[in-house]
This record gives C-alpha cells, structure tokens and sequence, in this order.
C-alpha cells in the first residue's frame, strides 16, 4: 500500500464512517494523486499490475447436485474474459506479491443488484490468498489511514499482529499465475438459505522462484509463454457455510475449515491456447470494470468489506475510465476473437540451443564419425555403416543447432554462419575417479542408510584435483572447422594428458562434439576389479576413462545484435551396440514425466494409440533381437508380436456405440494387456509381470520382497495405458504411416523438440545400476532449468564441496548435488571405468527362474543375438524351412568373445572379462538391420543381425574351444551368455552388494 500523507493539514479520515472515508483515501487520495503526478493511462489504485488478460470458457459441472443449481449455476456455459494481476506498482518486481484474479463472465442471468439490472455480465474477483489481513471494514479503514494518512503502518501492525502475519504470509513467491490456487476471500450468497465461499483450484504446478527472477514482468512472460502453448484449466469450487460459530459472515480474516466443509468442485474454467499479447487483448482487459456486486441477488457479497468494496470499486472504475476516455458501463458481448490479420513477427528477440542435451558416443575410429539420431525414427543404417573399412567403430559426433525465436516464442528460423555470426563455447571435464562410489541408486526407499566413500579414497588434500579432468573451454565458429586447436587434450589424470574429445563445425557452422576414443587406464596397471573389495566394482582405483560431460553456449549477433541465447549440454556415452533397438523406457519417457510431474509440462489430455500406446507395446517386442527371452514371448511367431499388423488392428480397435448399444470385440484383450504390465509404485514384487527388466534394487535374487527389484510402469505411461483399456483413446493407427526420416521433413516450428526428444530417445532410463548414458539424478527436477535443459552452475564446485562421504540426505538435500551442474556433474555417477558395466550387466541372474531373462538393458547392451552365419541359414531358400526357423530362432550370447577360456583353458574372472572388454569393445558386435523376407509367417521383412569385427583368428579360436553337450547345463549357461557356472556365481556376488555404509 503506498504512503501518500495529504497536503490538506485539516483532512479528518473518519473511519466510523468506512465507506465514505475509503473511497476518500483510495479514489481521492492514492488513485487521483498518481493521476495528478503524471500517470497515464490512469490505472487501479489497487491491484495496478497486469500480467495479461485472457479469453476462456466458465463450464457448468453436469452432473452438478439440484440443490447447487442456483444462479450462475443453473446455467450451462458462459462466454468469460479474465484479468491476472499483482497488488503493486507496475514498475516493481512480481516477486513476493499478492496475485489476483478478476473473471467477467458474459451472457448471464439478470437482474443484477449492482448497476442496470438488465446486464448480462457477472463479476467474481478473487486473490492467491484464502483470507483478508483484516476482519471489517471499519478495521480496513484504520489501517489505510495508518499508511495513506499518517504515512506510518508499523503503529497499526505491532498493535495488529494478527494482520502482520497474514501480510507476511500473502508475500509469497508464485511460480506462475496459471498454477496458483485464488480464493474469493469474502462470503456470498446461494439462493436464500445457504452462503459459500469461492475458491478456484489450478490443474498444474509450477516451481516457485526462491530468489528474485532477472525478470521483472516474469509472471507475464510465463502466462504468455504457457498460454501460447497450451490450454490451462481450473477448478471452479464452492465451500457450504455449515456452521456458523465457525464460519462467520463478517470476519474476512478467518478460514473456514475445509475438514469442517471441503471445497466442492462445481464448474471447470478453461483457458484455451491463445496469443495474450494478440493485438488489442490487453487493452480490453484493462478497460473493463469489476465489482463483485455486478451479480444477482442468489450472489450476493456478504459482509462489511463486501459493502465497502461495491462503493470504492465503483467510483474508481468511473475516475479511470473518464480519464482514459473511456465510456462508463457494461459490454453487451464478450470480445470476439481477433480477427485482425497480422503478419509474421519475424524479429528475432532471442535464441536457443537444440537438442538441449546432445549425445556423443565413444569409439576407436582416429577420425571417421557418423551424426547422432536428429529424429526418433531415422532410416536404419546399411551394413556396416558403423565400422570403418578396417573394423574400427566410427564415433557419434552430437551435432547442435540454434533457432531463434520471436517475442512470442515461435520459432522464426534456424540461425547459421549464412545469416548470424555464431562463436560456440563448450567446457566439459571427467570428474569420475573424484567422485564417490556408485553402489546403487541414492534416491529409491531402500538406499535410505547408504553412505558412500569418495573413489580413490588414499588420495588426499589437494591430491585430489589431479584426478579431475578438466580442460580447459574451447570456443569455435566459422564453416567446416577443426584440428589440434580444437581438442580437449590438455586435462591431465595424476600428471598423464587425456583426450576427452573435439570439436567441429558443418558447412553451416552447426557445432559438432567429438567424445574420447572409448580408452580407459590405470596408470600404476592396477586392475579395473579387486576380488577382495566387491565395491570396487565400477569403482576402480586409479583408473580413468574418457567419458565426460559439461555446458555447451553460444554467442550469437544477428546484423550486429547480440542476442541472448538459451545454453545445452553435451555428454559422453558408451557405443550403441543395437544402435536401431528402442529400450522399453527410454530417457525421453523419464524427463517427460519428470516434467509432468513437476507441472513443467500438461498432462496430456487425450492418448493417442499410435504415438502413445503402441510404443509401449512395439518396444517389448523390439527387444527380440537382443533378448531370447522377448524374442520367444514378443518376436515373430511369438504369443504377443507386436508388429503383426492384424494383431495391432485388433488392439488399435475402440468400442462402437455406447450405452447398450455399446459394442467392444477387444476390450478384454486390451484389459489383459494392461493387467500384464508391472503397475505404478506397486508394493510387491512379481518377475513374471512386464516388463521383464530388472529395477534399480535388483541385488542378485529376483524374487526377493522389494518392490523395486523389477521395473514398472512411470505414472505418464500407466496412464496412457489406462486409457486404452478402457476404451478412451484416439483410434489413429495407420499402418502405412511412415513418420519423417530426416529433420529436413519436419517442420521448422517443430524442429527445436525433435531435436531435444531425438536425443533422449535413444539413451535408456532405468534400471540405474548405473546406467548406460546418465542415471538416477536424472528424475530430479532440480537438475533442470526447463525441459531438457539441464541447470548450468555458475560457480565452480570445490573438490571437497561434498566432505568424503556422501549420504541419501546429503545427496538428496536442497544444497546437494541435484542441482546447478558443473562440467562433469553428470558422468561423475557413472561407473568407473564404464566398460565394466558394459561387460557384466547381463540377464538371466537366477537360472533356476529363466536363463535369458530378466534383463537390464539389452537395447544397449545386447545379451544373446542372431549371427550372421545363423541370417545366412535364414535367407538360404534352397535349405528346408525347417532349418531356416531353426536357424531364425537360434541365438548366440553377445559377450561370448570376451568370455572365452583363457590360454589354459580356465575360465576368465572378472578382471580378465572387464580388461578384455576395455582392450576389445570396438569388436563387440554391433546389431543391424538387414533385409529379412516379404509376406512370410515365420521371418519379418527385417531381420537384426550382429556385425562384429573380431579377426578371424579370434573366431576361429572360439570355435576350437571344448563345446559342452547339447543340453547340459554347462551348455545352456553358455548360450544364455555365461562361460561357467564359475563366471555366473562371480556375477551373482556383483549383485548382491547391499546398500549399507561403505
């Protein structure tokens, strides 16, 4: 409230007269006198502030009970204009201030009690707050005498604690006006007998800011934003007066209790995607005049603030109005929707990087290097696209992209050295070997009393810092870029130079990110696992990898602008070895539900069988070509293929008719399907249930009591299931769609999110033991700016931030390491060096249960395939079909080269399998599509099969090894990808490492 002391020494303020003395301070005093100072246009004198004025709909709830259908509420729909706004000076921040809500609904019933009574319109006014600081009028009054008059609220507050608190409280910071809750304060009538209260209720969340944003206007530019891109919806509610001694009808200050009488949900608002800074909008909004007496008399305001509001609201509006020039009284009809052409806003006002978080992958090619995934579907690669002419394993360059975009968010083009001058500036580092011990996820129930030991924990002090690997940043702009210059390889690991990458740049000057070559060492040759200390798996000490992550930023100036530009990330991943296999959850599925969750993002308000269901189902079976376990269930000729086109056509079928006439061939098919899968936060454990992929606290025996020893459905995707079994989704499977190949067939305004989906696409989310690209961090919302954004840190972290022991609460904590990130905050959970997950994170742990599964992650990491020797049987039409199914359903173990006897025949332990992998990775094979044959009930038209590049001498050396008899038990443990039993009961203690302090 401002502090405006009157020139009229004589002024009486007397406030046994509330009405005419507040119309005196607030339209008289505060309104005219910044009228008088030179404000124009003239505005409120409270609640001053716009954040955008929007069109919407007020939807009468259907199955509303009669005795509710009073007024406003027998009616159906009404046409409604709403004002969002702040309690303040336009000139001073949003932050902290009271935000309010004043809705004009149109076409209503009259007659009105305030105003001419033929008016159609209907006002509600309503704030983020449920109480006022004070209870009556007269009690209003002396407190804005206090401030307005004598210039001095401390007096009226100290001897007023009560309405102290309630100011403090109502200063509370508020992510954004579309997700707070407001209330309307004050009582109102319902009919003749009943009074209410009105709250209304927001349907998604927003973060509070903790600190004042650099945006002043911030609540504005969020409601443009979200509005532009999306329909926002609340819950219109009504809380019953059901006792009175509880409930009074002139004390503002006190809450009804809701345990006492909850608030009922009578009517839906809704919001629809609009452009509030549409031409004219604004100007509509702020022009209209509230009050909360422009009702019938079935509404009615109760109370003596009630009373005093229709008087100062009213004779404020008419001092703006008249100002202003414009005309006093009621629209007849609600604005129509703009129908002004406009053209194109072209001006670039900003920029931003895509995808938000790119992915560069590891391998041992010196230069050859293919470009990452840019959409989730891209055609699959020809034979040995992923090797060069000598065997070596090209690496995954991240390619990044700038959009710019206009003040309105939309995209207007893709900026290039052709139309802006582009200098990218990108910082990454390996962090791992300071890190600590990854044991199992931190954030699940059972890690609550894990502690953890930092790696390499013999080095100390400043020591440490020379296991950080951190070169320096690297800036480069310009067309087809690259060389020395350009190259992370001035880190050092104790002394020793590592390579982490390099940068280039395309023929347009789009970044490309290199990562390292796959290399991992210990200086002093200590081996990658120490059979004595079970955690120093994926914990070597004194060891390295070149793995890394770290920010990726631009400067950008367009005709000598600078513009601000919106920064990325880049990570460093191992190979994809089954570079065109979708893992079940993929780390896009996660963030999506971490951003839905956390009301970044709508929850979507239809399911799509095509894009939201069918994936689920098309994944299990995608995992056949890796997985004799899928294969056998979901693969081609199995119970449940879910690329038989006549079997989706049953499953993309929805009910015909409704009510008796209701006619459903498949809803028990689709009933079944979702009672398949492994719920949502489920409390039990079930292996047989899908997916048949082990969970972040899988520990060696899979039918142990945790719930989280399997994975089970995110809530996003349960949902989306849900829908589909009971009938309500949208039927839009065609099965000759075929989606865009390439980003030059998506269109520009959708680039920016394929981009950032394409990315995360292709990299796995859980089970997080750790991971193969990132892990559990990531379904934090802490670690994010915004969607696919990860927060950058601005300050560097200290090698000691975190003390040497890390806990669930430290690292879960507001301060923790969930937060803004530094190069190498992301990898450093990874295990160390990272070939050693590769090698032993398999499937079929408990034999005695299945040999192939459960699985981990064998979309990146396959376990058992198909060879090439094994296609060639397949493809051989002169051979009996027979052989060819037999040869089809044959499958080899992945890790069968890395698990071979070493020279006197013993079996490798688990450094020997670990070194082998770290030496021979890039031969490992890498799963490919080839052709398979058209129109055949046993093969599909596309068939995966592995390409390795071992030499023939290893091959052969394979095959010269001792085979066990057919159907012993040495030779099923081999072909579902264990050497022994020997090697499988060392896997199995690799498991069983419970989370205890370490």
């Amino acid at each position: 409230m401002d502090k405006i002391i009157t020139d009229d020494k004589d002024c009486q303020i007397n406030c046994a007269n509330p009405t005419e003395s507040l119309v005196n301070m607030f339209v008289e005093m505060i309104q005219k006198g910044r009228i008088e100072k030179g404000q124009c246009p003239a505005l409120r004198p409270v609640f001053l502030k716009p954040h955008g004025v929007a069109k919407g709909r007020f939807i009468v709830n259907k199955d509303l009970p009669e005795e509710l259908k009073i007024g406003l509420f027998a009616g159906t729909e009404y046409p409604l204009w709403a004002r969002f706004s702040s309690d303040t000076l336009p000139s001073i921040s949003d932050y902290k201030t009271t935000c309010g809500l004043a809705l004009k609904l149109f076409n209503t019933p009259t007659p009105k009690i305030f105003g001419l009574p033929d008016e159609t319109t209907f006002d509600i006014i309503m704030q983020n707050y449920p109480v006022f600081f004070v209870d009556t009028a007269t009690d209003m009054c002396e407190f804005t005498r206090a401030g307005v008059v004598e210039g001095d609220y401390g007096p009226y507050l100290k001897a007023h604690p009560k309405t102290a608190n309630i100011l403090d409280q109502m200063a509370t910071p508020v992510g954004s006006v579309l997700a707070s809750p407001y209330w309307g304060i004050l009582p109102f009538s319902l009919g003749e007998k009943q009074y209410v209260k009105y709250m209304l209720k927001p349907t998604i969340k927003a973060k509070e800011p903790t600190q004042p944003p650099t945006n002043p206007t911030y609540l504005a530019q969020e409601m443009a934003d979200r509005l532009g891109k999306e329909d926002i919806r609340f819950e219109f509610c009504l809380q019953l007066r059901t006792n009175p001694d509880t409930m009074p009808l002139d004390e503002a200050t006190v809450e009804w209790s809701e345990d006492e009488s909850p608030f009922i949900p009578v009517a839906e608002i809704l919001f629809p995607m609009q452009d509030i800074n549409a031409r004219g909008q604004a100007e509509y909004g702020e022009n209209l005049s509230m009050n909360i007496w422009r009702v019938t008399k079935d509404h009615q305001p109760q109370g003596s603030i009630a009373q005093v509001r229709r008087d100062v609201y009213a004779a404020s509006a008419q001092q703006r109005r008249n100002i202003n020039g414009v005309p006093d009284g009621e629209p007849v009809s609600a604005k129509p929707k703009d129908q002004t052409p406009l053209g194109k806003d072209d001006v670039i006002v900003r920029a931003a990087i895509h995808p938000g978080i790119g992915v560069a992958r590891v391998g041992n090619a010196e230069t050859e290097y293919y470009i990452g995934p840019e959409v989730p579907h891209p055609e699959a690669a020809p034979k040995d696209f992923y090797r060069t002419p000598q065997g070596t394993l090209k690496r995954q360059a991240a390619r990044f992209r700038i959009y710019g975009y206009n003040a309105a968010g939309e995209v207007v083009r893709e900026l290039t050295s052709q139309n802006a001058d582009i200098s990218w500036r990108v910082q990454v580092a390996n962090t791992k070997a300071n890190w600590f011990y990854f044991i199992t996820a931190m954030d699940i129930p059972e890690s609550k009393d894990l502690i953890v030991k930092r790696r390499n924990p013999d080095v100390k002090g400043t020591s440490r810092e020379e296991l950080i690997i951190a070169p320096e940043p690297i800036n480069i702009s310009g067309d087809c870029q690259s060389g020395a210059e350009y190259c992370f390889d001035k880190g050092k690991f104790k002394g020793e130079n590592v390579y982490l990458g390099e940068l280039q740049t395309d023929d347009k000057g789009r970044l490309l990110f290199l990562g390292g070559h796959g290399i991992s060492q210990s200086p002093s040759g200590l081996p990658p696992y120490d059979a004595s200390n079970g955690d120093s798996f994926n914990n070597a000490t004194d060891w390295f990898d070149d793995m890394s992550d770290g920010p990726v930023n631009a400067n950008v100036c367009i005709n000598g602008r600078s513009i601000p530009v919106e920064g990325s990330w880049v990570i460093t991943a191992p190979p994809n070895f089954a570079p065109d296999i979708i893992g079940w959850r993929t780390m896009y599925d996660l963030m999506t539900d971490v951003y839905v969750n956390n009301g970044w993002l709508p929850v979507p308000e239809t399911t799509s069988f095509t894009h939201d269901v069918l994936p689920q189902l098309q994944r299990l079976s995608n995992l056949q070509w890796v997985n004799k376990g899928f294969s056998a269930m979901f693969g081609a000729g199995g119970q449940m293929n879910f690329d038989d086109p006549s079997f989706i056509s049953k499953l993309a079928l929805k009910p015909i008719g409704v009510g008796i006439h209701r006619q459903d061939p498949y809803g028990e098919l689709r009933q079944i399907m979702l009672n398949s899968f492994r719920p949502y936060q489920t409390q039990s454990n079930c292996p047989q249930l899908w997916p048949w992929l082990y969970g972040d606290d899988f520990g060696g025996d899979l039918l142990q009591a945790s719930p989280n020893t399997m994975l089970a459905l995110p809530s996003l995707q349960q949902l989306h299931l849900q829908r589909w079994a009971a009938g309500e989704f949208e039927e839009d499977w065609d099965p000759n769609y075929q989606p865009p190949r390439d980003l030059e067939h998506v269109p520009l305004d959708q680039q920016p999110a394929m981009l950032d989906k394409a990315a995360m696409h292709y990299c796995l989310a859980d089970a997080f033991h750790p991971g193969c690209e990132m892990t559990w961090p990531m379904r934090h919302a802490t670690l994010y700016a915004a969607p696919f954004r990860i927060r950058q840190s601005s300050v560097a972290e200290r090698p000691n931030q975190w003390g040497d022991k890390l806990s669930q609460s430290k690292a879960l904590a507001i301060n923790g390491p969930l937060h803004a990130q530094v190069a190498g905050g992301i990898t450093r959970w990874m295990g160390l060096p990272w070939q050693g997950d590769t090698a032993y994170c398999r499937a079929g742990y408990n034999h005695e249960y299945d040999l192939y599964q459960p699985s981990f992650w064998p979309a990146r990491v396959p376990n058992t395939i198909l060879t090439e020797d094994d296609y060639k049987t397949v493809m051989n039409e002169s051979l009996s079909r027979k052989d060819r199914i037999i040869a089809f359903n044959k499958r080899r173990s992945w890790n069968r080269f890395i698990d071979r006897p070493e020279a006197d025949g013993a079996t490798p332990n688990i450094a020997q399998v670990m070194n082998r992998m770290i030496a021979e990775f890039a031969e490992q094979g890498i799963i490919e599509a080839r052709p398979g044959i058209k129109d055949d009930p046993d093969f599909p038209t596309v068939i995966y099969v592995e390409n390795n590049g071992y030499m023939e001498q290893a091959k052969a050396m394979l095959k010269a090894t001792l085979t066990p008899e057919p159907g012993s038990r040495e030779a099923k443990l081999q072909e579902a990808g264990w050497a022994s039993e020997e090697q499988h009961q060392d896997a199995l203690r690799l498991r069983q490492r419970k989370p205890t302090s370490r």
